[in-house]
């Protein structure tokens, strides 16, 4: 009876054709966040509009993998969504800032982050850019063509200031670059042309309070009284975690509120001091399927454009968990990067999952390629990828 009732439940999941286990990671992440966040406080502002945020965006999710998003392929659409990216990042100039930068729009009840948006929108353009220009990648006039595209975004994010989001669009940039296959000494001849800049810049353009920020920026730990406040009470609670943490709700850096924002950039070293270093471990290793899951689906893509828009996004959330862990262990600058799917904000944990229902889509369409490429090849009708 029991064997039945399960097989029929497998079956309805089979017919709604999502990737339950890119589904359940993120799920499994976002539920680390609410425990996190509900253990703080007796008003759980924080906790009650993520709770919100989240229905939002897994019904998001669900409403991405039905829609055939084939048109994406075409030049026109990306160039579309690029080009409405960046007039909303044109257009946060004229916004009021909020905590010293104009990086969101205020619509009372809820804000957006077009630089969320923009993540997306460069994985996109650069999934089609790369995929049709694949013989002939090793040209420099690919890695010119495709670094204007991100460096549009990035000059755009590094003025409100959001110097951690402009990072993320360099590390997207860089990663689907080198998925692609451009010539590793036309990387590295960049890195020193960029390293040269920078020196330059910094001995004859910068003035001193510039290049006081610089130094703030790369060092926080060396102000702990000052602009290193916030990471130095991070690296404390991660380190009084310990082994088995001090359990849900008795984080003292995050209770007493001594850890500064910890609902989102100092989410991580919450969840650390409170579940130690075997929950961490957990943490670890359910991102790590998400991410394997999510390259699995980008090296089955039915076309060049779904194997790196797969490849894209494995950065994008990757570069967010590596920056957002080492800033909270004091090893990279704070720069105000959400920890992936944990963190606070209802503009990133959206993206993301209308990123996951965009993939999912493109998997449920792949497999009905393969299923034609098949027949074709049985009736001896030939066959040609997008």
């Amino acid at each position: 009876m029991f064997s039945l009732f399960a097989e029929k439940i497998a079956k309805t999941f089979t017919r709604f054709q999502i990737d339950w286990v890119v589904f359940a990671s993120a799920l499994t992440l976002i539920s680390f966040g609410l425990v996190t966040m509900n253990a703080f406080s007796g008003d759980n502002f924080y906790y009650e509009k993520q709770l919100i945020w989240a229905f939002v965006s897994i019904s998001i999710f669900f409403v991405a993998s039905f829609i055939d998003w084939g048109f994406l392929k075409r030049t026109q659409s990306v160039m579309v969504v690029y080009g409405v990216v960046c007039f909303l990042l044109v257009l946060l100039f004229s916004v009021s800032a909020i905590k010293g930068a104009k990086g969101w729009f205020n619509f009372g009840l809820f804000s957006v982050q077009p630089a969320d948006i923009a993540k997306l929108s460069l994985i996109l353009v650069l999934s089609k850019y790369f995929s049709k220009r694949h013989v002939e990648i090793a040209h420099w006039r690919h890695i010119i063509v495709s670094g204007i595209y991100a460096c549009i975004l990035f000059i755009l994010i590094a003025l409100q200031p959001d110097f951690g989001g402009a990072a993320i669009i360099f590390c997207i940039w860089f990663g689907m670059a080198l998925v692609s296959g451009i010539s590793k000494k036309h990387l590295i001849a960049l890195g020193f042309i960029g390293v040269a800049l920078f020196g330059i810049l910094w001995n004859f353009g910068f003035k001193d309070y510039q290049k006081a920020r610089v130094r703030n920026f790369i060092e926080p730990m060396s102000d702990i009284r000052g602009s290193g406040y916030n990471v130095y009470q991070s690296t404390i609670a991660v380190g009084s975690g310990g082994l088995w943490g001090k359990g849900i709700g008795y984080g003292t850096q995050s209770r007493l509120k001594f850890l500064p924002e910890y609902q989102t950039d100092f989410i991580f070293a919450a969840f650390v001091e409170e579940w130690g270093v075997v929950g961490t471990l957990i943490l670890f290793g359910v991102f790590g399927i998400l991410i394997y899951r999510i390259t699995s689906v980008g090296v089955r893509g039915g076309s060049n454009f779904e194997i790196l828009f797969g490849f894209g996004l494995a950065t994008l959330f990757t570069s967010h968990f590596i920056i957002n862990a080492g800033m909270n262990i004091g090893i990279l600058p704070v720069t105000g990067i959400t920890f992936p799917f944990m963190s606070y904000g209802g503009s990133h944990l959206v993206t993301s999952f209308f990123a996951l229902g965009i993939l999912n889509s493109m998997q449920k369409r792949m497999r009905y390629v393969h299923r034609e490429q098949v027949h074709n090849e049985l009736v001896g009708v030939g066959y040609e990828r997008e």
